[in-house]
């Protein structure tokens, strides 16, 4: 069956489930609500003031439309609940007008202001709701609303179609779980908090059962996978390394001996490198690309956006510029011509190194001889991402970057499968970032310092949660930080805003503008927390910071202090400042992480959610470590007592063909 069989969905429609990744009856199935919005009608009588609340109303006058300006308008009447006669205003629903007659009964969600006997809804149900309403909320794009992605995934589920379930049926047995079918309905149409539960338990399960069979098979195969015996000089590889402009440290030279090592021997490499954010990892890529060229292959570095394979192409190029090596950048934003001269090089032989993004997984890039592959930021990558570069060659080393400090108890969970090189110490000359915590009312201290930083010709991060502002909310949205900032110096100070809903040439653009210095303050969402390095960046000012993790922080704070300045990190916020003065006490992302980790806060251990094998639908590492857990272990039970049937193969091929 295909999503155009499903009642009411057409090609229009079918582009904007595509624009959220549902491309399947599965995918759609799948495609799990974020949130739940629960309704408890309530007494109006005994409501608090400015109580967040739901009551049962009716419509006692004929609704009226205030236009307030382009983009905002109100909608007022009077409503009856509890026999307490108010008012009612909700703003920019002037579309529901029509549906709004006298004697309507409604239920309202908002607050209700005693003193001026008014309730400001921000939903408004045209029906009465009696004791508990559970509704699931989905992240949509423009033009698909949530109820209507609720009717197809409904219509859907009520069709023919095979729903896979990759639970063996003694472990369903074990922990008494619910039919996957008969979970998928609830996930999506809870009548009560008890059975979504336990729905979600059994689907939290199942996806970690799946991850965790991946990386047990892969641990079990990984030993017996013969590689390609890399032979070079080693006294070539120490020149390079004195020859660079900078001295290595000893956790950088460690990492590079045990690469080293994997690269002579026969069996294929699969490590990897996990470094604090600025601790130099890159430069231990590199060195490992030059030894696999020097051994007579070619390596590719594949990257998450196309700003940071520029940033390595050139730091490459520079660093090897003495050195009979050839590199390529290859991104999807270059000409077709471009794109076709750097296919047939690579195919040719002609490039020993090139740098990527995801183009380099593509059906028409083929290597002469791929003998090392580099994913930087490797958790961004899917399991199958990764493998189709793999693939590309026979049985190349695998090294995998990765900025994210996580704590030992998930990394052995984790990563399991693969060797690990830890770099902790920072490079030579580089400083720890003065971190602050500030309250709003101490901003002026903060813009003061930050004038004074921008006098000595350095650039400023400014960091925001949102992107626009949300009603009833005080987050600093990214338009009222310009507006403050333009007004705080005279509109003097080149700024701009930067977030991931803009075009990617146009982000582009503004972060090479920020890059040469024709920039002086970015303000932006976490779209900068990775890779980006700009060594004239000296501060970095996070609003709302009690709404990140410490992690994210961590990671946020490390765009700057990445040359020998003084560095400076001001942490915004007037709530949960015990927590945040943790990174006033430390720059080491281990231990802030292990900190993260015994806090136990709710929200994704590797900062925003991000694509690739940290992703999961409903499972969270942190809260449901416990779940994982023993996912590992069932999972590794099953590998080693059971005959896989065809249905686990197919699901194992992704990870099965990476030889």
């Amino acid at each position: 069956m295909e999503l155009l069989n499903i009642k009411k969905i057409g090609p229009k429609t079918l582009s904007l489930l595509n624009k959220i990744n549902i491309f399947s009856i599965e995918d759609l199935i799948t495609y799990y609500p974020f949130r739940y919005n629960i309704y408890r009608p309530v007494d109006l009588n005994k409501v608090d003031n400015l109580e967040l609340v739901t009551i049962n109303a009716v419509i006692e006058t004929i609704p009226r439309i205030f236009f307030i300006k382009k983009n905002l308008n109100r909608l007022t009447f009077k409503a009856m609940a509890n026999n307490l006669l108010f008012n009612v205003v909700i703003y920019n629903r002037a579309y529901l007008n029509s549906y709004l007659d006298v004697g309507k009964k409604i239920t309202l969600v908002g607050k209700y202001n005693k003193l001026k006997n008014s309730f400001v809804a921000s939903d408004l149900k045209s029906d009465w709701i009696n004791n508990i309403k559970v509704e699931p909320i989905y992240h949509v794009v423009k033009g698909l609303k949530n109820n209507n992605l609720s009717g197809y995934i409904a219509e859907a589920l009520n069709s023919d179609i095979k729903i896979n379930d990759y639970i063996p049926e003694e472990l369903s047995k074990k922990y008494s779980f619910m039919d996957k079918g008969e979970a998928i309905s609830i996930i999506h149409n809870p009548t009560n908090i008890n059975d979504l539960k336990k729905a979600k338990l059994r689907l939290i399960y199942e996806e970690f059962f799946i991850f965790m069979l991946k990386i047990n098979y892969l641990k079990l195969k990984k030993d017996k996978i013969k590689g390609l015996k890399k032979d070079f000089d080693r006294e070539k590889i120490n020149e390079f390394i004195t020859g660079l402009p900078f001295e290595l440290t000893k956790d950088q030279l460690n990492a590079i001996n045990d690469i080293l090592i994997d690269l002579k021997s026969n069996t294929k490499m699969n490590r990897l490198i996990q470094g604090d954010t600025g601790s130099g990892k890159t430069i231990v890529a590199i060195v490992a690309m030059v030894a696999n060229t020097l051994a007579g292959f070619q390596s590719a570095l594949m990257a998450p956006t196309e700003l940071l394979a520029f940033q390595h192409y050139n730091n490459i190029k520079e660093l090897v510029k003495d050195y009979n090596i050839n590199v390529g950048l290859l991104v999807g934003s270059q000409k077709k011509s471009v794109h076709n001269k750097l296919i047939l090089d690579l195919k040719e032989g002609k490039i020993d190194i090139i740098v990527g993004t995801h183009s380099l997984i593509s059906k028409d890039v083929e290597f002469k001889n791929l003998g090392l592959v580099i994913t930087d930021e490797q958790h961004r990558f899917g399991v199958n991402q990764r493998s189709n570069l793999q693939n590309k060659g026979y049985r190349p080393d695998v090294i995998y970057l990765s900025a994210t400090p996580i704590p030992r108890t998930y990394a052995l969970t984790i990563y399991q499968d693969m060797d690990t090189s830890i770099i902790k110490t920072n490079p030579n000359g580089r400083r720890n970032i003065n971190t602050v915590v500030k309250k709003e009312s101490e901003l002026k201290e903060v813009l003061l310092n930050v004038l004074e930083e921008i006098k000595n010709g350095h650039q400023i991060y400014v960091v925001s949660p949102s992107i626009e502002a949300i009603e009833d909310n005080d987050l600093k949205d990214l338009e009222t930080l310009k507006n403050s900032f333009d007004k705080a110096f005279n509109k003097k100070v080149p700024i701009e805003i930067l977030h991931g809903k803009l075009k990617g040439k146009e982000k582009d653009e503004i972060m090479n503008d920020f890059i040469n210095g024709k920039i002086k303050i970015l303000i932006s969402t976490t779209v900068i927390e990775v890779g980006v390095d700009v060594k004239n960046a000296t501060t970095i000012v996070i609003f709302n910071a009690e709404m990140f993790g410490l992690a994210t922080l961590h990671q946020l704070r490390g765009r700057v202090g990445r040359n020998d300045f003084d560095s400076y990190c001001y942490l915004i916020s007037n709530k949960d400042t015990e927590r945040l003065k943790i990174l006033e006490d430390s720059n080491d992302g281990f231990y802030i992480s292990e900190q993260d980790f015994l806090m136990r806060r709710e929200g994704d251990l590797f900062g925003t959610r991000q694509s690739g094998d940290m992703e999961f639908q409903l499972g969270n590492l942190q809260k449901d470590f416990k779940i994982l857990l023993k996912a590992k272990e069932d999972s590794l039970s099953f590998l080693e007592k059971n005959e896989l049937d065809e249905k686990y193969k197919s699901l194992l091929k992704s990870v099965s063909d990476i030889d």
